[in-house]
């Protein structure tokens, strides 16, 4: 099966950067679309950033467009997040998520592979 293993959040102050990764295991990396999503306690999950197959296509939602970049590394078999100017409204877990669509879904219901998350806290 697949499996996707997130490192790299912590706490930072706003202004601040991160970088997420995903490790993906299991299956052939390049044939897969990814994903990250973020849930805040209490709220639904969100979609954050795309990237397709060739990595030729991506998308961003709008509350982090020009601040957040989704790439990845098909020789390493992993995906990045990288998240600049961050603010405290950025706070929640983050998740990587696969499918073999290929295009970029939007719904955590497009994919079926999940990551367990990991946690991101923008102090002001």
């Amino acid at each position: 099966q697949v499996q996707l293993v997130e490192s790299g959040g912590g706490l930072v102050q706003a202004g601040g950067s991160l970088r997420l990764s995903c490790a993906f295991s299991g299956r052939t990396f390049s044939t897969y679309t990814l994903a990250w999503f973020r849930q805040a306690p209490g709220k639904e999950r969100e979609f954050v950033a795309g990237i397709s197959w060739s990595a030729g296509r991506t998308r961003h939602t709008d509350s982090v467009r020009g601040r957040f970049t989704i790439s990845r590394d098909n020789a390493q078999n992993t995906v990045y997040l990288q998240m600049n100017s961050l603010k405290p409204e950025d706070t929640a877990v983050y998740y990587c998520a696969a499918r073999t669509g290929i295009s970029i879904g939007t719904t955590r219901y497009d994919y079926a592979n999940w990551g367990q998350g990991t946690q991101v806290t923008v102090s002001s």
